[in-house]
């Protein structure tokens, strides 16, 4: 029973990075704007993130020009495919390539150097007051640093968001049907700027958690294709926050299960296991892709620019 509490809370902790980016291409698919520089902006926020770590020592400041990178990767797409309209899966596709060298260059005199102690101590996994003694749950839960509990907050606040508020109605309208919300008076370009931003801070996030937490020694490509998890998972969630907490800590588990099996005698290949969170990827979207209804559905306008004069 420990062992297996143990490993299930480390799937939580592995998965939090990926449920950050999730949420962040939720969100901007949810306007109708498929970005597939989930990874480049992961990685724009993991380097800005350990380089502000290192000189300033303040957590707080490294997240928020974490989180600031990765808005600017995402300002870049959003110029590009909003007011251009160009082509949104090219313009993703070299934007995960303009953040990896993007990392590479400003990350190339820090390999091998550590995250200041000062960030270390606060990102140090604490019990939560009171609900850290439920038994069993509690300890998976409830024992994690402060960066999972802001990815709790942060599900339940984007989940209220697109489905409580007249906000994320308007957010759901422009990704169904861009040119019916703006007759219907919604500023379909501020929607679409806002929520693409908003999505990249969200994939900061994520990469400043490999970097400050999870992997706190920098070194090149710290996401190891991550951000590519999370545009599928979007898909497995079917673009609903909520059940991208499932996916994220599935994913997680399969991302560390090859450590725990090798102090075991299991006969399984360590390249199997490494191919395994991949392998799982393909098949959940083959699966997905046969189950058509409307609920597995991605937005209408999803990937699709939008020009008013052309209504």
């Amino acid at each position: 029973m420990d062992a297996t509490i143990s490993f299930l809370a480390a799937a939580i902790v592995a998965g939090t990075p990926l449920l950050f980016a999730t949420l962040g291409e939720i969100i901007t698919e949810k306007v109708g704007n498929l970005n597939l520089g989930v990874e480049g902006m992961m990685l724009m926020g993991a380097i800005i993130g350990f380089k502000t770590a290192l000189v300033t020592h303040s957590p707080i400041i490294a997240l928020l020009t974490s989180m600031l990178a990765g808005a600017a990767g995402a300002l870049i797409y959003a110029v590009l495919t909003v007011s251009f309209r160009a082509n949104q899966v090219v313009t993703g596709l070299t934007l995960t390539t303009f953040g990896t060298g993007f990392a590479g260059f400003l990350g190339q005199n820090l390999v091998g150097q550590v995250v200041p102690a000062t960030v270390k101590s606060f990102f140090r996994p604490f019990a939560f007051p009171g609900l850290s003694k439920i038994p069993v749950l509690g300890e998976i839960f409830f024992q994690q640093d402060i960066f999972v509990y802001l990815s709790y907050l942060s599900v339940f606040i984007v989940g209220v968001y697109l489905y409580k508020t007249s906000f994320g109605l308007n957010v759901r309208a422009v990704g169904e049907n861009p040119g019916a919300a703006d007759v219907a008076s919604i500023n379909t370009t501020f929607y679409k700027y806002f929520h693409i931003l908003l999505g990249g801070a969200l994939c900061g996030l994520g990469g400043a958690y490999l970097s400050l937490v999870y992997i706190p020694v920098w070194q090149n490509n710290v996401t190891a294709g991550r951000g590519w998890i999370a545009v599928a998972l979007v898909i497995f969630a079917i673009w609903n926050p909520y059940k991208a907490v499932i996916g994220s800590y599935l994913f997680g588990g399969l991302d560390i299960i090859g450590f725990r099996i090798q102090d075991t005698s299991f006969p399984v290949s360590m390249y199997f296991l490494d191919m395994l969170p991949y392998i799982v990827t393909v098949v959940i979207l083959v699966v997905i892709s046969f189950r058509k209804s409307k609920e597995n559905a991605p937005p209408q306008g999803l990937g699709n620019p939008y020009f008013r004069e052309e209504r």
